[in-house]
């Protein structure tokens, strides 16, 4: 029975997450024989692979949207955005295969490129709550799928096959073969490509800010049409019965004529390359290489090592010279062929001991050190080349325990020690702290649970945006200092078969995190005239995450909803930020999905709903000049998916994404009202798909 399961949250384990390689590792690996389909995990709710399958995600929103607090802004293949209780993507820990991602690429697209198709599994750690985490708003971990854990018992080679069609607008074809070619070494070879075409949106009209549609526009996006191809090969082998080791080379392709402010919606494209008489599109790649070599085995019945030596290799590359014809003079002088380029090479370490007794401990250490490695090449059409370049290394060695007691009280106490060394325009400094973390739960017999933990922050100043120079025309600020700062958590929950439920859970997260002497890429002090990255005042980001979820027989129902509240505590030379909240914040959030299994059959019925409040215009930072409140929107889906017992390995998935072709952007993503010199009003809107039919068929054999 391929039953979709909203599984009920895990108290939140040594690593502030949901652990896969501990006591849910026997039940990932079934799951994953069965169904094609990717595991999503967090620190509060988990979704196994039928529910996240039905789905058919092809854009990274589509698997993180349904988690509270989690939210993923942008439409465009290029701006690919997660955001984490408000914070983005530069304060997060990202990882694909244990690869780091992060990178500050191009402020007008996400900093994360990833096909969902290949996904084993994704876990989220939503808010950092553990000294293994790095970053100050959580970590996102990706791992792809592997042939040892895709063979059926018995099975020396398999295949899958899948093609999907959306009606507004792409088209993917995904082809994976996998294997044993010893008793000891496995294989998979994968390769997608999405054709995408320009979508519409939601109602047909694409409307200015006083809803009237725009001049020259028919309800299509320009500028989104082009092709991504992944491929991915992992060679595996099992040393010994305890020991593994698994090589993977990812390639990553994302090209087409795209539009040159991806994030900010085709009003406003449409506004400045008339007022520029420049072009609409322009040729442009994004790539990515990664290539991994994990190292996994076992020290006796009680330590487990994991060992990841990796290298990340993303570069951005676009075709300016269209920007010749233009009648402003210095956007003409400015065309060129330009390309910004982001290494991450690095190591990592984390050990597991559990030891037994009366009082129990369970160790979680290791070490991470990540070297980041920027240049900007640009070749303007009249001139020299111009390049710049930038260095950080990223280092930390940790420990943490989580000491049971045996009456389902733990306490689990952690250190971390980092060091940070940046070599760039805005300063060349080493910056290190030592930070701890304490966490106190308590697990009852009757399914009740409980967690308080606070845990101290650390992140060293950014590198400098890559494509627009990567520092080059960046202000100096030898006095910048380290970002710091407390995450504070109080969770409660439960999790039973009760009132005759299969099982019944319900939660609740409070969270206020504090960041000490947050960094803004665009300040202007109002005492020394300084413009530039500088620490601009204290963060205060506060709010909570609920769920409500349930098996019952062949239904599962899971209602979530989240809400968090940013402002700052600007200094002195920077009172006019005062109060001022994070630009991504959103307004509260609600979802609701439904699923249920018809057994006779073999189908699976899916339904969801998202509903976000509006958000009222307010300071922020970075955000829209002249109006930035965000509009609220409510998006149904649905979705059925047919696995055929009479043909096994088939499945046939039919769905409609934005059931009633609701006209909205994710709050995540670029939204408001700006007023501009040149062009007037600059309608900034990162429209999402309207109503999207969805058919996909896979076969595996």
């Amino acid at each position: 029975m391929n039953k979709s399961h909203v599984l009920g949250p895990l108290l939140v384990g040594v690593t502030g997450m949901s652990n896969p390689l501990m006591a849910q590792e026997d039940a990932a690996t079934l799951d994953a024989v069965q169904v094609w389909g990717t595991e999503v995990h967090t620190s509060s709710v988990d979704l196994d692979d039928e529910a996240i399958a039905i789905r058919q995600s092809d854009h990274i929103s589509d698997l993180l949207r349904p988690l509270p607090g989690v939210d993923v802004g942008g439409a465009h293949s290029l701006n690919q955005r997660i955001t984490i209780r408000s914070m983005d993507d530069k304060d997060l820990n990202i990882t694909i295969d244990g690869a780091n991602q992060n990178n500050y690429m191009y402020h007008h697209m996400g900093n994360l490129q990833i096909n969902t198709n290949i996904l084993k599994s994704a876990e989220i750690a939503v808010g950092n709550n553990s000294v293994v985490n790095g970053g100050l708003g959580g970590a996102v971990r990706f791992k792809t799928k592997s042939a040892d854990e895709l063979l059926m018992p018995g099975q020396q080679v398999g295949a899958h096959l899948k093609y999907t069609f959306n009606s507004n607008a792409s088209q993917s074809y995904s082809a994976t073969g996998y294997g044993n070619i010893t008793d000891s070494i496995d294989i998979l070879g994968y390769y997608n490509l999405i054709e995408r075409d320009n979508f519409e949106v939601g109602g047909g009209e694409i409307r200015d800010f006083q809803d009237n549609v725009v001049p020259g526009t028919d309800g299509t996006v320009r500028g989104l049409e082009g092709e991504l191809d992944d491929a991915l090969i992992k060679l595996g082998w099992d040393i010994t019965e305890g020991q593994r080791l698994v090589l993977g080379y990812e390639t990553y392709t994302d090209e087409g004529d795209y539009s040159y402010r991806p994030d900010m919606g085709l009003s406003t494209d449409l506004a400045i390359a008339v007022g520029l008489n420049t072009p609409l599109e322009f040729p442009t790649e994004y790539t990515r290489d990664t290539l991994t070599l994990n190292y996994d085995v076992e020290v006796g019945e009680s330590t487990f090592f994991e060992t990841t030596v990796f290298q990340n290799t993303s570069e951005f590359w676009r075709d300016e010279s269209g920007l010749s014809q233009s009648t402003a003079g210095f956007i003409a002088a400015s065309a060129a062929i330009t390309q910004g380029e982001a290494d991450n090479t690095g190591i990592k370490i984390l050990g597991k001991t559990e030891i037994d007794g009366t009082i129990t401990h369970g160790l979680v250490y290791g070490l991470d050190s990540v070297k980041y490695e920027t240049n900007y090449r640009s070749q303007p059409l009249s001139g020299g080349l111009v390049e710049s370049n930038e260095e950080a290394t990223d280092s930390a060695l940790y420990i943490e325990d989580k000491i049971g007691f045996g009456n389902g009280i733990s306490v689990t106490p952690g250190v971390r020690y980092s060091v940070y060394d940046i070599e760039s325009t805005v300063v060349t400094e080493t910056y290190d702290d030592v930070t701890g973390a304490l966490a106190l739960e308590y697990e009852a017999a009757n399914g009740f649970s409980a967690r308080a933990s606070t845990t101290q922050l650390f992140k060293g100043p950014e590198l400098g945006e890559i494509f627009v120079g990567a520092g080059i025309d960046d202000a100096p600020n030898p006095d910048i200092e380290a970002e710091t700062g407390y995450n504070h958590e109080l969770f409660f929950g439960f999790q039973e078969a009760a009132w005759s439920l299969d099982q019944f859970s319900m939660g609740i997260t409070f969270f206020q995190t504090e960041i000490d002497g947050y960094i803004y890429d665009y300040a202007a002090s109002q005492t020394t005239g300084f413009s530039g990255k500088d620490n601009v005042g204290d963060m205060t980001n506060e709010g909570y995450e609920a769920y409500i979820g349930f098996d019952y027989r062949n239904l599962s129902v899971l209602w979530t909803y989240a809400r968090a509240n940013s402002e700052l505590s600007a200094f002195a030379e920077y009172s006019y930020l005062q109060g001022a909240r994070l630009d991504l914040e959103q307004g509260n959030s609600r979802s609701l999905s439904v699923d249920y299994f018809v057994a006779s059959r073999d189908l699976n019925l899916h339904w969801d709903m998202q509903l976000v409040n509006d958000l009222p215009a307010g300071a922020d930072l970075d955000g829209a000049s002249f109006d930035n409140a965000k509009e609220g929107y409510m998006v149904h889906n649905i979705s059925l998916r047919w696995t055929p017992a009479q043909w096994e390995g088939l499945d046939l998935t039919l769905g409609v994404d934005n059931l009633f072709d609701e006209y909205y952007a994710s709050q995540s993503s670029r939204t408001g009202l700006s007023k501009h010199p040149l062009f007037g009003d600059l309608f900034l809107l990162d429209y999402e798909p309207g109503r999207n039919v969805k058919v996909s068929v896979g076969y595996r054999f």
